[in-house]
């Protein structure tokens, strides 16, 4: 009887702390996440490592073994487990519930410092990216009439993921399809013999040459000049002109023991979109913990702008 005596004699705190609530209630609604699942993901730390040319035995006994091995005794460590396959490696780490994210990745990024210095040669292990597998949350497709799935493909890495991924929720772009275009040397073994070359010098030549150098600074009076010089390639004469040796005075350049053309890597699988044939992809990978509704809402924003910034013919179909 006496609360509500109380409640009685203070009508106008009642009404006042019932509007307070109606109006939370109203902000957290609006603030309520949505997505189409709820994310039940367990705490866990993603190595990758990529092994090119080992088949997927040798990466299991030389690289994922290795990481399992060093990943041992970790704090609050329930699992670890491993997939290998021809050139890849994935170890995952499976922490208790409760532990905190950046933590997890913190004690694993140590503990692969040890791991490192007994994989081969060439194998750098990195952590995955902070989200799951409902991160998921945003496809699309690059097509044209006027490009080739090179030039598609240029875009997608080059334009539109570096506009997608610092939008706050965004963890990463993937990408998919299409050819990743290089510039690739092809060296003729008989020049190589004839001029008394080996592949590791040609290799240096290029790494060596291949870079700005600064060359300090000239004061006069009230002003001041950098030097630099600029050697980062730009083009095929660019590096068909680099100097190996010098051979009875005269310098030998790359092309006179390689050919040097525009290619790309070696890939495994293509993306098809509705039996009319290959096409470029992306997937935007959402921030573990984020709202997934808002992360979407901005990226659909961006992508109504990057339009504008896609050569004539390009498009970008989000599916």
């Amino acid at each position: 009887m006496a609360l509500t005596v109380w409640l009685l004699k203070n009508r106008f705190l009642v009404l006042l702390a019932t509007g307070v609530l109606l109006v939370a209630g109203l902000v957290c609604w609006t603030r309520l996440p949505i997505d189409a699942f709820p994310d039940v993901t367990n705490t866990q730390v993603m190595i990758l490592a990529k092994a090119p040319g080992l088949a997927a035995v040798d990466v299991e006994q030389r690289v994922s073994y290795l990481i399992e091995q060093a990943m041992r005794g970790l704090p609050r460590v329930k699992q670890v487990r491993s997939l290998s396959k021809a050139g890849l490696a994935q170890v995952v780490i499976v922490f208790e519930d409760g532990a905190e994210t950046y933590w997890t990745r913190q004690v694993v990024f140590e503990r692969m410092a040890q791991a490192r210095e007994e994989l081969p040669s060439g194998v750098e292990p990195e952590l995955g990216p902070i989200s799951t597998g409902l991160g998921e949350v945003f496809q699309y497709t690059l097509e044209s009439d006027r490009h080739d799935l090179t030039e598609l493909r240029t875009l997608q890495d080059w334009v539109v993921a570096p506009l997608l991924k610092p939008l706050p929720g965004v963890n990463e772009i993937n990408s998919f399809g299409g050819y990743v275009k290089q510039y690739q040397v092809l060296l003729q073994p008989d020049k190589l013999l004839k001029y008394g070359l080996t592949m590791t010098q040609v290799v240096e030549s290029i790494e060596r040459n291949n870079a700005n150098a600064a060359g300090g600074v000239i004061v006069q009076g009230w002003e001041q000049m950098y030097l630099r010089a600029v050697g980062l390639l730009r083009d095929i004469p660019d590096i068909e002109r680099i100097v190996l040796k010098a051979k009875d005075g005269a310098p030998v350049y790359l092309r006179d023991v390689a050919d040097v053309v525009i290619g790309s890597e070696p890939r495994q699988g293509a993306v098809t979109r509705d039996g009319k044939g290959e096409v470029v992809a992306g997937m935007v990978i959402m921030l573990k913990g984020e709202n997934s509704k808002d992360v979407v809402s901005r990226v659909k924003a961006t992508v109504e702008k990057t339009g504008s910034t896609l050569p004539e013919g390009a498009r970008m179909i989000v599916f």
